[in-house]
Parts: structure tokens; C-alpha cells; sequence
């Protein structure tokens, strides 16, 4: 771990009122510099096409239910006003498009996703040049900046009050927990430090958190040796 990547990583903090809305979260934060960006290829595909069969083998045709942790996520949006069949947590939403498949977006969103929905857990990737400051999770006040698009055009919105987000110093990266992320923040094509988050509730254990961890890292380093990596349980 690079003493850059270590001193960023001290500072991510998470505010004592999410402690107590979900005293089980834990948040797996980890930093990767050296990145080799750029637009989906043969590698991305390969591990996508298998988190869509492990998807498929852990799902079955969703006639039991959702995945046990994909359910405490949905209580945890209902903790906090959020409608979950509406604004749904991230695995979940992508778990619902692994029937016709998962989007191809970009090579390292296409890793990150491909993670994601092999191991139920929600995982959201940021680049870290982008950020003010440390990632600090919060309950919002209503007034905060989210930068974002609608009808292909920047705007800026705010989320709700109690509203759990992620924010810097400029504003909020992602709303509700990990259902959307900020335009300003969003990897690229130019990315090459990124932030990752993995989200983890009861009944998800910390060693199945490490294990979604480990096979971030390994994917991301199997797709470019130069890659130097750090992380934080939070």
C-alpha cells in the first residue's frame, strides 16, 4: 500500500446515525492505482459471462425469493424512506437484468459489476482523482449537491432528508446508500485510480465481504499486473 493510498484510506469515516439506523453495516473500501481503463473488452466479457452463470446458479428462476443479503438491502432503503421496489439497491437492480444480460458498459465498471452480482453484493467504483476530499457516509439534510443528467443534459439535484449518501466536500457522490452514483465522480475511459465499495449487511458475513474483496483485487490485477492496491474495512 502506497502511503498515498493508505492516508486516504484512514479518512473515509461513517457517520454514528447510520451506525445506528444499521449497526451491521460494514463498508470494504478499497483503492487501486495504476488502472488500465478503457472501453469493454475480451477480459471484462469473460468475467461477466461468469457472474451471469453464477447469478443464475445461486437465483434459480427466483421463485424462493431474493438472495438473503439482496433482502436486507431492501429493508435497509425501507429504514430509511427509501422505496426499494422504485430506487432499488444496486446488486439487486443488476441482478434483475442478469436473465437478458448484464450491461457492457466500460472495462472497469464491466469488473466491478461482474463482482458484484458473482458474490450478492452491492459495489460501486469511483475515480479517485475526481473526489474533494475523503468518501464520508452520512444521512443528507436535503441540501447537498448530486451531480447528475436528465434528458441527456447536467443537472443538479438534492437528495431527501435522512436520505443515506455518500459525499466529499463538494457534494454527494452516490444517493441512497448505493443506488446511484454522481457524474463527476463516474469512472471513464481516463480512469486510472479508482475507489471501490463494497457494502455489506447481516446475514453477509465479513469473511464472504473479504471474499467479494479478494476477488475484486485479483480481478483487477489479473487485468494488469502494474496494479497496486490497498484496502480498509470501515
Amino acid at each position: 500500500m502506497t502511503p498515498d493510498i493508505k492516508t486516504w484510506l484512514d479518512t473515509v469515516a461513517i457517520d454514528p446515525e447510520v451506525r445506528e439506523l444499521r449497526p451491521d453495516y460494514r463498508a470494504l473500501v478499497i483503492v487501486a492505482e495504476g488502472l488500465r481503463p478503457g472501453p469493454s473488452d475480451d477480459f471484462s466479457e469473460e468475467l461477466l459471462a461468469a457472474a451471469e452463470a453464477t447469478a443464475r446458479a445461486y437465483t434459480g428462476d427466483g421463485a424462493a425469493g431474493p438472495h438473503p443479503h439482496v433482502a436486507a438491502w431492501r429493508e435497509a432503503f425501507r429504514d430509511f424512506g427509501a422505496k426499494p421496489q422504485r430506487t432499488r439497491p444496486s446488486v439487486d437492480g443488476l441482478l434483475r437484468r442478469v436473465p437478458a444480460g448484464l450491461p457492457r458498459v466500460d472495462r472497469l465498471t464491466d469488473i466491478y459489476n461482474a463482482i458484484s452480482v458473482a458474490h450478492a453484493v452491492p459495489l460501486g467504483g469511483e475515480d479517485l482523482d475526481h473526489y474533494r476530499g475523503s468518501a464520508f457516509l452520512t444521512r443528507a439534510d436535503g441540501t447537498e449537491r448530486f451531480e447528475t443528467t436528465a434528458a441527456g443534459e447536467p443537472v443538479v439535484e438534492h437528495p431527501e432528508p435522512g436520505e443515506v449518501v455518500w459525499r466529499d466536500d463538494a457534494g454527494v457522490t452516490c444517493r441512497r446508500w448505493n443506488w446511484r452514483q454522481c457524474t463527476r465522480t463516474r469512472l471513464s475511459h481516463d480512469t486510472t485510480r479508482a475507489v471501490f465499495i463494497l457494502d455489506a449487511l447481516a446475514p453477509l458475513t465479513d469473511e464472504a465481504l473479504a471474499a467479494a474483496g479478494e476477488a475484486l483485487v485479483s480481478a483487477l490485477v489479473a487485468g494488469d499486473p502494474g496494479v497496486r492496491t490497498g484496502s480498509r474495512l470501515v
